[in-house]
């Protein structure tokens, strides 16, 4: 059987191979120009919660949050998979309050918060968790504004059909130069629709977010607004110790990062990350077997930044903990193996 996907991660043990990772992976600028790819760039898959800052964009362009007071650092939390600390609910019941909703418009459903300090904080409070705590309160909580703020229904907002989720289809599918009809729909973990698409298309939507020269002038500051916010505020994206928070503290406004679910990545760099004259260029990352403990994808996106040269050694070692390459240990720290990309990556 045909698979778009390669050999992409592995993990050894001794001299073994012992584990593989497939998977697949588009390098797009914004002018249109695949500059690397893994596997089939026209792989088709969704992006979970790497669709997040295209879910913001049409409330941004009809300029939400001037109607509302929104902050920066809120519109950075709409764009975000927060881990669900007393700083995250403390920001979305602020946005909510300003919003004139509460949590009980919210449908994103309910867990236990990503931190693991802050859940056992509440398990010993004997606490249980409101959609507050919910990685997508902050995304659920911009939809409701924008429903709000074009006086469409709140109960319905995040049907197919709503107005809201309409928009927000057709931005998504203008920004990947696709038509809306080819884009395929599904419902999400926290029950938003969510969009599948080729790798490439993607990628080339986060190109455009990042570098939005050629657009309408509303849709290019919109964008410049959401990866302004989510590159000056990535404690609110992620949380503690999360990948995207901490490759956008180190790039400091070059790499906006969003990760979703079942192993997808999504990365662009702004215009000049790479030299003055440089394009933005969006990345994509489908790992096929869904990388629950992010070991592939995190090693793959940071071999693709090494391979572009938008890391150096240095700031590789400060994120040393994700890989590229790790040295791998037992229980009794006897070193036993390495995990590391296997893929050299051909510039275009």
């Amino acid at each position: 059987m045909e698979t778009p996907y390669q050999p992409i991660f592995e993990v050894t043990r001794g001299k073994i191979v012992e584990s593989v990772h497939f998977g697949a992976a588009a390098v797009v600028d914004a002018h249109g120009r695949l500059i690397a790819e893994l596997g089939d760039p026209q792989a088709v898959t969704f992006l979970r919660s790497t669709a997040k800052p295209f879910q913001a964009l049409p409330f941004i362009e009809r300029h939400g949050p001037e109607t509302f007071g929104l902050t920066a650092r809120e519109i950075a939390i709409m764009c975000s998979s927060h881990s669900g600390t007393d700083e995250h609910v403390a920001t979305v019941q602020a946005m909510q309050a300003k919003i004139g909703i509460g949590v009980d418009d919210l449908m994103c459903g309910t867990h236990y918060p990503y931190h693991e300090p802050t859940t056992d904080a509440m398990k010993l409070r004997g606490e249980t968790p409101t959609a507050y705590r919910h990685n997508c309160s902050g995304k659920h909580t911009g939809m409701l504004a924008h429903a709000k703020m074009r006086n469409a229904p709140l109960t319905s907002y995040l049907d197919f059909e709503h107005p809201v989720q309409a928009s927000i289809l057709q931005a998504f599918a203008e920004m990947c130069d696709l038509s809306v009809e080819n884009v395929e729909l599904g419902i999400d973990g926290c029950s938003a629709p969510n969009f599948a698409a080729p790798l490439y298309s993607a990628a080339l939507g986060y190109a455009r977010l990042c570098d939005p020269f050629g657009l309408p002038a509303e849709r290019a500051q919109a964008c410049r607004t959401i990866t302004n916010a989510m590159t000056a505020h990535p404690d609110m994206v992620g949380g503690p110790q999360r990948f995207d928070t901490l490759l956008m503290e180190l790039a400091q406004g070059r790499i906006v990062v969003k990760g979703g679910a079942e192993g997808y990545q999504g990365l662009g760099l702004l215009p000049g990350a790479l030299g003055p004259d440089s394009p933005g260029i969006g990345i994509t990352i489908k790992i096929s077997d869904g990388d629950s403990s992010g070991r592939a994808r995190f090693g793959v996106a940071l071999a693709i930044l090494k391979a572009l040269g938008a890391l150096s050694e240095n700031d590789l070692e400060k994120l040393a903990e994700f890989g590229p390459e790790k040295q791998l240990y037992n229980y009794r720290k006897l070193y036993i193996g390495k995990s590391c990309p296997a893929f050299q990556l051909e510039i275009n």
